[in-house]
């Protein structure tokens, strides 16, 4: 059930392999596994046992359900002490954690999945500052009358993370377990191991069994007897659209609530007037931090005609000077590889659509970067070139439909009213970026633009205290900031007649 695994420090530590049920980690009741692969070399890392989508399902939620009156019981300051413990937990194992990251996802350690894991403690920091702080509202109607407002937990919340960041998006959802929820979790078949490594820490933080529970599998069998699982109150999905729609399917069967953060292609407007080296630099970061493998990332750019040219020049040299390519474990590295061969040779396909379309060749385009290229040790790796496909129309399927690597399309506008059209012209909205130094042009876009989020002069920064969602085909529902603790509780609504007789 443990395999000794050899970090890229050049040390070993002990994956478990199995399932990690009411504090234990066990066998599953399959002979089914899926493997891990190290997305830099194409090889194999490890083979983790697959929950069978009923016994196994069935044992967690039940985990979770017997947990459930205890935990909802549990003083607030004592959930609040628990979380605080397991944040400084991560911190003291933030170099494992992040090379277990790393490993399983394809992250650089240094530019990356370090930065990942210490997020894990602010926000688990972050939400044990309101496990003490539920409150309600209350009204007196008339003097024989009080009523009041009760937030309580729903119960028994199943969720299921992504394979772009598979511990940040974990932590995120521990909004139910502050909020006095149990869970079970799910991980991304693509990125099994860090979860369940991460699993130990929650045991040694001393919370009590059947609080957090971690099953792995595919999400056509594992995801989809969770979503549709009577035991389960509540889903909490990240991922693509796609699956996000199966889901709220298949969970319609208790008419369980829903928190979907689904896939964007998300809007990059570029005015004459904007402070041109910050766009360039924004506008960069906004779709190539972690491989392109970024749900709210401004991936289609529209520059107004006065700068455009220049700005797509620009733009090329700086990706190319600063975006480097290469193996996880190089210090300088910013980009590395794609999770795994179906999605390298997915992204190549659009690459070669958007060329198929007109767009112009900017930066990068078809093939292997060529220092991967001539590497024995990382040519079977799934790279992608960092790519700028210039010259994009609106109606190109590149400029449409969602890519999820490191490639930007860019095209032009000449006005507000056009730029603005084609920003919401999308199926999507999930994030929105606009350059300008026109502040009341930038706050009546932020108004305007049909997406959950909207950055002024910059892209892709997070607040643990904002909201993060979407709207339209990019799902429903927040995560984080106050707002996040709504999704996980119910509202309860409670009359106390005072002395009015009938």
């Amino acid at each position: 059930m443990f395999q000794d695994i050899q970090l890229p420090s050049g040390e070993s530590y002990k994956q478990p392999l199995g399932l990690f049920i009411n504090n234990e980690y066990v066998q599953s009741s399959s002979d089914e596994t899926i493997e891990s692969i190290d997305a830099s070399t194409g090889k194999v890392i490890a083979a983790v046992q697959v929950a069978d989508a009923t016994i196994d399902v069935d044992k967690a939620v039940l985990a979770a359900r017997k947990a459930f009156p205890g935990w909802r019981d549990t003083p607030a300051v004592q959930k609040r002490d628990l979380l605080l413990k397991l944040a400084s937990l991560v911190e003291e194992n933030v170099e494992i954690l992040a090379q277990v990251e790393s490993l399983d996802s394809g992250k650089p350690i240094a530019t990356n999945a370090k930065y990942d894991v210490l997020a894990i403690s602010q926000v688990l920091k972050y939400y044990a500052g309101w496990a003490d702080k539920a409150q309600g509202q209350s009204f007196c109607p008339d003097s024989n009358t009080l009523t009041y407002t009760l937030h309580q937990p729903l119960g028994v919340v199943g969720c299921i993370i992504p394979f772009n960041y598979p511990l940040a998006m974990m932590s995120w959802k521990w909004t139910a377990i502050a909020t006095g929820n149990t869970t079970v979790f799910k991980s991304a078949e693509q990125t099994p191991l860090s979860v369940l490594f991460f699993a130990k820490l929650v045991k040694e933080a001393g919370f009590p069994p059947g609080v957090f529970n971690v099953i792995s599998g595919t999400g056509a069998k594992v995801g989809d007897a969770m979503s549709k699982h009577l035991g389960i109150d509540k889903i909490a999905f990240t991922g693509s659209t796609a699956v996000g729609q199966m889901i709220q399917k298949a969970a319609a069967v208790n008419l369980k609530p829903l928190t979907l953060e689904c896939g964007g292609k998300s809007p990059n407007l570029v005015f004459a007037d904007a402070d041109f080296e910050q766009a360039v630099k924004w506008t960069a970061q906004g779709i190539f931090y972690n491989m392109g493998q970024i749900c709210s990332g401004t991936s289609r750019c529209f520059v107004q005609d006065a700068i455009y040219d220049k700005f797509v020049d620009a733009l090329a040299k700086h990706v190319e000077e600063t975006y480097i390519v290469g193996p996880p474990t190089d210090p300088n590295v910013l980009i590395g590889p794609q999770i795994s061969k179906t999605q390298q040779e997915r992204i190549q396909s659009y690459i070669h659509k958007g060329i198929d379309e007109g767009c112009r060749v900017a930066l990068g385009g078809l093939g292997l970067p060529d220092t991967i290229a001539q590497s024995e040790k990382h040519k079977s790796g799934f790279y992608v070139k960092p790519t700028i496909l210039a010259d994009v129309k609106p109606d190109y399927a590149v400029a449409r439909e969602e890519i999820f690597g490191p490639v930007l399309v860019v095209g032009r506008f000449s006005t507000y009213d056009e730029a603005l059209e084609v920003a919401n012209d999308s199926t999507y909205g999930l994030g929105s970026a606009i350059f300008t130094q026109n502040i009341s042009q930038a706050h009546k876009f932020a108004s305007q633009v049909e997406a959950g989020i909207c950055y002024i002069n910059s892209s892709n920064q997070l607040d643990l205290a904002l909201p993060f969602g979407g709207v339209k085909m990019s799902g429903h529902g927040r995560e984080l900031g106050e707002y996040g603790l709504s999704n996980f509780t119910n509202v309860k609504a409670v009359y106390v007649n005072l002395g009015s007789k009938l």
